[in-house]
């Protein structure tokens, strides 16, 4: 792929990995067999969620588990229920909001490690598998319900929930929509459509609605843009599991920065975290391990339900 600009390119470091007393290997799974075309699973992390008291949460999704991580690399098993957790938000101080490709958004009572459902149905159709979320600064939830979707059947959805109760959906013919995150200002959505193999950019009307949505980002390899955060110049961080890196985007869609990782090849998801937002957090999902890399450019504080 040519370039204008020549990206930095840097590897990320090996901040954990999943201690052995806590994988199952030879555990054979729905969810790895619909998703990894049946090989052994012992793991599968997603959904990093970076708590400002020092922690850092995990999901693994085949084996419906919540993980918290010091900042020493030490882990705890905080939940363990029916379900398949993928990407995660703070909701409030006590809860973690999950999309779970099985149940629908579930909320997690930290301390009790306690599941509830939040949102199973729409009109009482069940979604198809959602998949990753973010807040806004007024408390509508956006969200991606992926399902098996793809360029073979682009029926993939993208969800806002209000404050209130309202759910509207945004977009209904996305191939496989993933990770999700706003611009600084909030009037731009992007989304990573990881069959597609791009991000799409997804402007933000005054009435709500949506316009002339676009292709911003458009990737290569064996699978698409996963899980999707921004800095606080408005560079959109983009996971590439199909490639183990991770591109830093411009407010052109040029990669500025690119990180690789020596871990495995199934970049999933990340977040920014640490006492400045400067460390970013990323799973390697495959291997069962957590990477992390110091940036230059903070990421800003997440936004979390209104309640």
């Amino acid at each position: 792929m040519f370039f204008l600009i020549q990206p930095e390119v840097r590897e990320a470091d090996v901040f954990t990995r999943m201690p052995e007393r806590w994988r199952k290997p030879g555990v054979q799974t729905d969810w790895a067999r619909a998703n990894r075309g049946g090989l052994p699973t012992d793991s599968f992390l997603e959904g990093p969620v970076w708590d400002p008291a020092g922690y850092l949460f995990v999901t693994d999704i085949p084996h419906g588990r919540i993980f918290r991580i010091s900042t020493n690399g030490e882990w705890e098993l905080v939940a363990q229920y029916d379900g398949e957790p993928n990407g995660m938000k703070r909701y409030d101080d006590a809860h973690l909001l999950i999309t779970d490709y099985r149940n629908g958004l579930m909320l997690l009572e930290i301390e009790r490690g306690v599941v509830k459902p939040f949102l199973e149905r729409r009109n009482s159709e069940r979604f198809r598998g959602v998949n990753d979320l973010t807040f806004d600064s007024r408390g509508n939830l956006y969200f991606t319900d992926q399902g098996q979707s793809g360029l073979h059947d682009p029926s993939g959805r993208v969800y806002r929930l209000a404050p209130d109760g309202r759910l509207d959906m945004l977009l209904g013919n996305c191939p496989s929509p993933n990770g999700l995150v706003l611009s600084p200002d909030e009037k731009v959505l992007f989304v990573g459509m990881t069959r597609g193999n791009c991000v799409w950019r997804v402007p933000l009307q005054a009435d709500g609605s949506v316009s002339k949505v676009g292709q911003f980002f458009t990737s290569y390899g064996p699978s698409g843009p996963d899980g999707l955060t921004v800095d606080c110049e408005g560079r959109i961080l983009v996971a590439n599991p199909g490639l183990g890196r991770v591109w830093v985007l411009n407010h052109r869609a040029e990669p500025v920065e690119v990180l690789i990782n020596s871990a495995g090849t199934s970049l999933t998801n990340l977040c920014f975290g640490g006492d400045d937002m400067k460390t970013l957090y990323m799973t390697e999902s495959v291997s069962g391990s957590v990477l992390k890399a110091r940036m230059k450019v903070a990421g800003p504080l997440p936004h979390r339900a209104k309640t």
